[in-house]
Parts: C-alpha cells; structure tokens; sequence
C-alpha cells in the first residue's frame, strides 16, 4: 500500500475476487476472438499494460503521471488494435486515488479524451463490434468518468476527516494547556491571598503572645478559621463549582487589609452593580490579587477600593499610598500577568501608573458586564 493510492480499491462492492475477475477478462478475450499472432501480440500488450500499473503505484512525483501516460497509450493501442477499452477502466481506478489537485484534473482531463477518442475510432474499425457491445461501451465511458471523480471526493473528504481528528487532538491539547494555565492562576489568587493572611496573623501573634496574650489567642483562631476556608476554597475550585461574588471578596479584603494593619476604604455601592456571574468571579479574582499585592508589597498604611460604573464601562480602582511598584515587577509579576489575561477574556484593560503610592485601574466594556433584566445605573 501507498500513502497516495490503493491498488485494490475500497469498496463494499468491489470485492478482490472481482478485481481479478477483471484482471483476467482481458486475456480471454483476446484468446477466443483473434488470431494467434495477434493473441500473442494482445498477451504482450496486456502484461505491458498491467507491468505499467503495477509501477504506478510503486513510484512517486513525476515518474507516477509517466506511468500513467503509458497506461493511456496502451489503452488507445488495445482499442484500436483489438476493439477492447475496458482496460481504461483500471486507469480510472487509478486516477481517483491521485491527491494532488492539479495532477488528478490533468490526467482526469486526458483520460476522459483519449478513451473517448478512441472509442469515436473503434466505432469505425470495428463497427459490428462495436455495435454490438454499445451498451457495455456506454457503461464504460460513464466509469471512466464518474469513478475517478468518485474516488477522487472519497479520498479527499477521508483526508479532511483525518485534518478534523488531527485538530481535534490539538483543540483537546490546547484546552488541557489552558485549563492547567487557569487552575494554576486560580490556586495563585486563593491560596496566595490566605497564605499571606495566615503569615500576616502569625506575625500579629508572636507580637501580642507577651504584650496580649488573649489577643494572640484570637489571632491564632483566626488562623486556623484562614486556613479552613482556603482548604474549603481549593476543593470548589477543583471542582469548579464556585463562582466569588463581589460582596463577599470586599469582606474578605477588608479583613487581610485590617490584619495586615492598612485603613481600608470602600468607594461606591457594589449591590449597585449588576454583571454576570463570569465578570463577577473575574473581577473578584482581580481584586483579590491586586490588595494581596498592596499587603506584599506597598508598605501603605492605607488602601481604597473604588467601584465605579457609567454608560460605557465598568471601573474598579485600587490605589494605596504606599512606595510604589517597581517596573519589572509590573511586567513580570505573575498575579498581574493572569490578571490581564482574565480581563482580556472580557475585552476590558488593565492600567498601572505610580502616583502616591500605586493606582490599578480595571476597565471593562458595559456590553460585557450588562446583564439582561439588569437596571442601569
């Protein structure tokens, strides 16, 4: 077998004992209808002929079209010398199964042409036989022109089946990539901000064991409460049941700021806004990425949280006033890395600028954040 063709073809119907049923009616029918001279002359020509296939299907680039050349010449000798055109039927066979475009509609072209020609002569050098086989004739130029053609479309949409598994398999690898891509950034926004918050507290502790030490007892209960819910937080997020609601993600910010000693300030209504349950989670998950930052990072001793929407987008603003951001760190950083990712998702934008400690601004278009039902604001 070839990668470009098949020499028994593929069919329910064409089974391999009727190919060779085919393969012998050639000889037969010049053993009993001509003169030993010319039946040694038409075996000579037959094995030719078949010797000629046979390297068809065994060569590649241009020799394949020159073994099919000959193919058509000994098609047009057979006819013209023996009144037998059913050999041109294996070149059909054969055409159909060439996958290269061009190559297949030239020789298609040809074939057709020269049987057809041929056939147009035969009818003059052998009219009685000719006659009296018309209807097989008939059937034999309709193979020859509806089974390349045929085969032709077969290979080809088999071939495209072949492209869609193949991208298939792609598409399920890419999706794997990127949900590895998301659950890595969601386990670096949950686990990150309660790890920190747990850091936090422990610090706050070992401060208060001597100063507080009931103090240090809540903080440590704290502690424990902390890491209970990031335990609880993994196993939804593993099972991607959980969907953060805005609410809840501002209590949860206040509490890490406070523990972390940083004034919060909350600026805008968020029962106010409505959006789907997608930007929700997305703009939960930034928000808690970016006052995980400012606790890392600032050194501010305080932290506004601004909820902002209008007629074209809407706008969440973290500023702290606290050193600022380093470039690289804003390039670089992972958190804010999977932080543009998500919020390209939604066709919005993240900008950071350094202005009396660090200002981020997330903007998302209305049209996304727009939920049918909805009140405008």
């Amino acid at each position: 077998m070839q990668t470009w063709y098949s020499i028994i073809p593929k069919s329910p119907w064409l089974s391999i004992y009727i190919w060779i049923i085919f393969c012998i009616m050639p000889f037969f029918f010049i053993v009993r209808a001509f003169s030993p001279l010319y039946v040694g002359l038409g075996i000579v020509l037959i094995l030719l002929y078949f010797l000629c296939h046979k390297f068809s299907f065994q060569s590649k680039n241009g020799l394949v079209y020159m073994w099919l050349s000959f193919q058509m010449v000994l098609n047009i000798v057979m006819t013209l010398l023996f009144g037998y055109i059913y050999l041109s039927l294996f070149t059909a066979l054969f055409i159909g199964n060439i996958r290269q475009t061009v190559g297949f509609y030239i020789m298609y072209g040809l074939h057709i042409g020269f049987t057809v020609l041929s056939i147009v002569a035969g009818y003059f050098i052998f009219l009685e036989l000719f006659l009296s086989q018309t209807p097989f004739i008939i059937i034999a130029v309709i193979g020859v022109v509806l089974l390349p053609f045929t085969l032709y479309t077969r290979n080809k949409q088999e071939n495209l089946e072949s492209e869609l598994e193949t991208a298939k398999d792609r598409i399920s690898e890419l999706i794997i990539h990127e949900e590895r891509q998301r659950i890595a950034r969601d386990l670096h926004d949950t686990l990150g901000q309660k790890l920190s918050m747990i850091g936090l507290k422990s610090d706050l502790a070992a401060r208060l064991v001597e100063k507080n030490p009931q103090q240090a007892i809540s903080e440590i209960k704290d502690i424990r409460q902390t890491a209970s819910i990031a335990l609880k937080e993994v196993r939804e997020l593993v099972a991607d049941m959980r969907a953060v609601r805005l609410e809840e993600e501002l209590f949860r910010v206040e509490q890490i700021l406070r523990a972390a000693e940083i004034e919060f300030e909350l600026i805008g209504d968020p029962q106010a806004i409505q959006m789907p349950v997608l930007a929700e989670n997305v703009i939960s998950m930034c928000l808690k990425e970016a006052v995980t930052n400012v606790v890392k990072h600032s050194r501010a001793s305080k932290c506004i949280v601004e909820l902002v929407r209008n007629e074209n987008v809407f706008m969440l603003v973290v500023k702290d006033n606290g050193v600022g951001y380093e470039e690289t760190f804003a390039l670089n950083g992972s958190g804010l890395k999977g932080m543009r990712e998500r919020i390209e998702f939604l066709n919005g934008s993240v900008d950071i600028k350094k202005a009396q400690g660090t200002e981020l601004m997330i903007c998302i278009p209305v049209t996304i954040t727009h939920q049918k039902g909805s009140e405008e604001v």
